[in-house]
């Protein structure tokens, strides 16, 4: 699998990616950062401008974007760009993204970007939640990590990807470790008991019971989709 980062602010990334999954990732995957500014025309190298119509912020060019994009090479399974207006990033998504061969991820920046970039050559438009950041960079980073996880030889247990919460539509079960008694407080007893059976169907309860009272939401389109 490839993903590469177009960004405005590359030391920002390749930092984060450094300390994050996304190191050990690198066996497994090509991720490549790449700075806008590298394509940008003229002297000065100007990636943004003034909007047009007035109003504050500046926008990205879309020069930069469409010869960053254009350098790849190929026809990259998706162009996804990182905004606050596009589809929710969930779990669902990161696993349909983890099949891809190839995805580029846009970072936005400043007041956004060209919408003409957006018409042409985006393919798809995530945003990581109802807020704005000042940049699509940590979004952008987000999305890699979600997907990058799921790719087999990432983690050192996959089973760990396919257990995590969201993965079915429910929250995930309470952990414990060791010490079993801490400060009165205690495991479960039925996590220490070695009866594999019970132990699944105990977390299986809890995990309805978190999703019921901390996630309405999904809770409702877990029972729909049971009900089907």
């Amino acid at each position: 699998m490839r993903i590469d980062i177009l960004t405005a602010l590359p030391e920002q990334v390749e930092r984060a990616v450094d300390l994050t999954v996304l190191r050990r990732a690198k066996d497994k995957i090509a991720l490549h950062v790449h700075d806008l500014g590298t394509y940008a025309e003229g002297h000065h190298k100007q990636i943004d401008d003034y909007p047009y119509g007035g109003g504050a912020g500046m926008v990205l060019k879309p020069e930069p974007i469409f010869a960053c994009i254009e350098a790849l090479g190929g026809s990259p399974d998706e162009v996804i760009y990182l905004s606050p207006d596009g589809e929710p990033l969930t779990q669902a998504l990161a696993n349909t993204l983890s099949l891809k061969k190839h995805i580029v991820l846009l970072a936005g920046h400043y007041k956004g970007i060209d919408h003409r970039v957006r018409e042409v050559l985006v393919t798809r438009e995530v945003s990581v939640g109802d807020y704005v950041l000042s940049g699509g960079e940590l979004p952008a980073l987000l999305v890699a990590d979600a997907v990058a996880r799921l790719i087999p030889g990432v983690l050192g247990d996959i089973q760990s990807a396919l257990e995590d919460s969201f993965q079915d539509g429910l929250l995930g079960a309470p952990t414990y470790t060791r010490p079993a008694s801490f400060r009165g407080l205690e495991v479960p007893e039925v996590l220490c008991s070695g009866n594999h059976s019970s132990i699944a169907e105990w977390r299986e309860e809890v995990r309805q019971q978190r999703t019921r009272e901390r996630r309405p939401d999904l809770w409702q389109q877990y029972v729909a989709r049971e009900k089907t």
